[in-house]
């Protein structure tokens, strides 16, 4: 039998569960978009790692220490995503023993279809709060992340 928690017994209120809730709302909306878009292949710890690879390319080594979890699990991810075409890995000029990881066509077609659908949920997300809540949104987060 599963045990249901009530709102009682749900754990502290705080500013970082409801930030949390949120990115996990806007995450889980974004990544069911991109599978309606024709890529299948999208899941949430695809979208976390893709989101650490910029335009431009970055070498492997990099990305491992930009996600902070292990080499293995960065691996696991990378070779799933070259396996559905999505990311490529090249010689690096400077470093032949190390690896670039760039985007394929396939790939950048993703990042097209991301782009639009953020706009979308952006679109959504002001609709519902207003404009003038939305934008004092914006504003508190860039504090909140910039530290100030």
């Amino acid at each position: 039998m599963v045990k249901q928690l009530d709102e009682n017994n749900a754990g502290p209120d705080h500013v970082g569960i409801r930030l949390w809730g949120a990115y996990e709302a806007w995450k889980a909306e974004f990544v069911s978009a991109m599978v309606e878009a024709g890529h299948a292949w999208f899941t949430p710890s695809r979208a976390t790692l893709l989101g650490f690879v910029p335009r431009t390319g970055l070498r492997q080594s990099d990305l491992i220490a930009r996600m902070g979890i292990s080499k293995q699990a960065v691996q696991q991810l990378v070779d799933g995503l070259e396996g559905e075409g999505v990311l490529e890995r090249i010689a690096d000029p400077d470093d032949k023993r190390g690896r670039i990881l760039r985007h394929t066509e396939k790939g950048r077609a993703a990042l097209d279809d991301a782009d639009r659908i953020k706009a979308e949920i952006e679109t959504r997300y002001r609709a519902r709060l207003g404009e003038e809540r939305f934008r004092l949104l914006v504003e508190a987060l860039g504090e909140v992340r910039r530290g100030g």
